[in-house]
Order: structure tokens, then sequence, then C-alpha cells
């Protein structure tokens, strides 16, 4: 049943709460929630960014160029797209990457998940918890909190710049490898870094476990990637918590998107049964036995049990998943030599290819079909946001009906800070400039 079915006709008393604009976010996209008799009726999350068109660009390029063009998707998580692409070509032209050039991608990944996690964590995430608008206000009264984080941050994206070339849209990833390693000098002042990024992240893991977090959890069906033996970053198989357990290459099968009148974007599913949740809760869920053991007793420290369903509590995992990329990046480090080889040779074929890497907000699925030349004749590419966009609508039906009855801007904020748990790719952050909220007919604008 759909959501729009759940309260069907008659002559009621409604509320409607309208978002037009969410500010700071990658995108445009506003919010929609109606209420009769004190019920949830419907919940729209609305994106009216235009379409980019990325998987039509993609369609008469070389199969070397996915790396380089699907980098500028995100500003915040471009390795994803890179790893994600450059793994579904590699799987057409049947190559695979030695241990070191697969170590050092885990790396760059790492620093991608440090910059990202941190800059949500305390700069969009956290003045929600701690009752500001934004980081600039909550910097005046927590300086040292802000500080941390933008330190932090930079340690990650130093990884970045240092592997990828830049730390915005890096240039250094390529087919079969990287256009030229780091040498193992170039690293050390990285080992250094993250020696104090450590400290660092288990205080982030500290301070958010301090947070006042609501009551509110759901029967999640979580998707993730899941390793033999590490924590998924790069590779593994497709799973869930519900009887999932497939091959990247069967992505498809499963799992489609759907045009919705309401959004610009894609809405992914699961063919058997609907909205799934993709991220950190996921991967924390389904692969707590591969986190360090630092990063097991700083999440058992933090309150969190081996599983988590309250999706406000993301905010611990992402902090616990920090301290892990920390710890994951000295230990390649620590591991590094220089192999002779900057990347694996390799030459155009005919065929489809399949990627799905962990992004900081959950998979990425990437697939391309190429001829004989090496030219790709089609892209698809499912984004963790757009995976996520219906469990954030249902999250949002019933966080709202709980707290109905709640003064319009109190129950603005907690659905405002209900879409941020997410991180939504929409942008960087989720804040709402202008809410308009129909009581039954009188309208407020708060």
């Amino acid at each position: 049943m759909s959501h729009s079915q759940r309260n069907p006709g008659g002559p009621s008393k409604r509320k409607k709460i309208t978002v037009n604009y969410m500010a700071r976010v990658e995108g445009e996209g506003g919010l929609d929630i109606r209420f009769r008799n004190g019920k949830v009726e419907d919940v729209k999350l609305n994106i009216f960014e235009p379409p980019r068109f990325y998987e039509a660009f993609l369609r008469g390029r070389s199969y070397t160029e996915p790396p380089d063009i699907t980098a500028r998707i995100c500003g915040i998580c471009p390795i994803a797209y890179q790893m994600s692409s450059t793994h579904a070509i590699e799987s057409i032209v049947g190559i695979k990457p030695t241990d070191t050039l697969r170590e050092l991608r885990r790396l760059i990944y790492c620093g991608e998940w440090i910059e990202s996690h941190v800059l949500h964590v305390y700069m969009l995430h956290a003045p929600d918890f701690l009752g500001y608008q934004d980081a600039i206000r909550m910097s005046k009264d927590h300086p040292d909190l802000v500080k941390k984080g933008l330190r932090l941050k930079k340690i990650g994206n130093e990884i970045v710049n240092t592997i990828g070339g830049r730390e915005i849209h890096p240039i250094n990833v390529r087919i079969g490898g990287f256009y030229k390693l780091p040498t193992k000098k170039e690293l050390i002042p990285l080992q250094n870094h993250l020696e104090e990024a450590l400290e660092l992240a288990k205080e982030m893991v500290t301070v958010t476990a301090g947070l006042e977090f609501p009551e509110f959890e759901q029967d999640y069906e979580y998707v993730c990637l899941r390793h033999p033996y590490e924590y998924p970053l790069n590779q593994g198989r497709i799973v869930s918590n519900k009887g999932i357990d497939i091959d990247v290459s069967e992505f498809l099968d499963h799992f489609q998107e759907e045009q919705v009148k309401h959004s610009t974007s894609l809405h992914a599913r699961i063919k058997e049964r609907g909205a799934y949740h993709v991220g950190p809760l996921a991967r924390y869920s389904l692969n707590f036995d591969r986190l360090s053991p630092l990063a097991q007793e700083a999440a058992q420290q933090a309150g969190l049990g081996e599983t988590c369903y309250n999706p406000f509590k993301s905010i611990i995992i992402r902090s616990v998943e920090t301290l892990w990329a920390v710890e994951e990046a000295l230990r390649i480090i620590d591991n590094y030599s220089k192999p002779e080889k900057d990347y694996i040779e390799h030459s155009p074929r005919a065929g489809t290819g399949h990627g799905c890497t962990e992004a900081p907000r959950g998979i990425l699925y990437h697939r391309y079909k190429t001829d004989e030349e090496g030219l790709i004749t089609d892209a698809i590419i499912t984004p963790p946001t757009s995976q996520n966009q219906k469990m954030i609508e249902d999250d949002l039906w019933h966080f709202a009906e709980k707290y109905t009855e709640l003064p319009d801007e109190d129950l603005k904020w907690k659905c405002e800070q209900a879409v941020r748990n997410y991180d939504p790719c929409i942008s960087c952050s989720c804040h709402f400039l202008k809410v308009t909220v129909d009581r039954d007919g009188k309208v407020s604008k708060v």
C-alpha cells in the first residue's frame, strides 16, 4: 500500500508542512508533509535540481574516460565515482589490479571517508543536536569542536590530494591503477598527521556519543557490500539483512529505479519489497565483525550494539567509521612499497561491466556497455541518495506522525534533522530555509 493510500478521503482536519527550498544541499529540493486528523497523509521529498545527464554524456566516450568524467558528479565524494567506474570498466577489459594498487585505492578512499564524515558530523549535523542553526553560530560557543573538526577533515583531504593530485575532483586515478604512484617518502607526512587524526577521531566518537537522541527505530532492510575479511570499501558482494546476497553484476536483477512526479531524481527500490537503506547504518550493522578491535571497542563504549536501527545515531557510526578509516590508512602506509608499474596495461573490448563501492553515504553502482573499439554505448549510475530517497520519505512519515502535536517551528526542526541523518547528496547538507505550515486551512510561515 502506498503512503498516499493509508488515510483515504472524507471531511477532516488537515495540517501541511511545506519546505520550498533546502539550502546548503547538493542541488535543489523541498519537502511536503500533509496531515489529516493527526495522521500523516502524504510525504514527498521534492527534488527539482535540473538533470545533469552524466549517463548521456558518457555515451560515445572512450572506455578510459569514466574515472575523470564521473569524478565531477560530486565534489565531496569524487573517489567513490572514480572507484565504481574503474571497477566496472576493468571487469570489461579483463584486468585485476595488483595487491599494492588495490591497497592504494583503499587509502585514497579512506581519505574521502574521513573528510566527508567529518564534514557531516561537525559542520552539518552536530548543530541540529546542539541547538544551532549552523556551524558558524555553533563555533561561537564550541570553538574547539569546530577547530578539531576542520583539522581532522583537512587530514582526510591531504590523503586525497597526495594520491589523487588534488583535493577536489582528483585527476590521478585511471583504469588499471594510477597515472603516477606516490613514493613511500611522500606518504610519511600523511602518516604523522594520521597519528594526530587517530586521537581526534577517538574524541569525535566520544563527543557524538554524548548527544541526545530521539527514541526512533524502523525495521530497515539494510543493503551494503560485504567482503570476506575487510570492512567494505571497494569490493564485496551486495547483501542485506533480509536475504539478499548477490554478486555486483546482479544488481539490476534485484533493484530498480523509478521516476516519480515530484522528483527529478530517480527513486530506487528492491523489486520484491520496496524501500531500503544504504549507508553507515547498513555497513555497520552488517559488518560490525569486520571493524578493527579499536573501532569495535569505541562503538561499544559509545553505547552502540552490534546493530543499530536508530537513524539519529548515524552520527556516532560515522564517527566510528572515521576512526576505522584513520586506522586503515595508517596500516596501508605502514605496509606500502611503491611497485614498478603505475598501472596495468589494457586494451578495449566489447562487453558489459559492473562496479559497486561504498561511498560515504552508501553503495554506488555503475554499469557500462562498450563496443569493440572501447566506446561506451550505455551507462547506468545509481548513487546512494537515489537509493535512500524512499527510505527518507518513510522515516519522515513515521517520525512526523510521532511529533505531529509539536509547535510548527519545533516540528520543522525535527523534520530537518531526520532528513539530515542521511547526509543526502542533494548537496553536502540539508538545511531548510522556508517552511509553510497549513493547519486546517490556517497558513503560517516559519
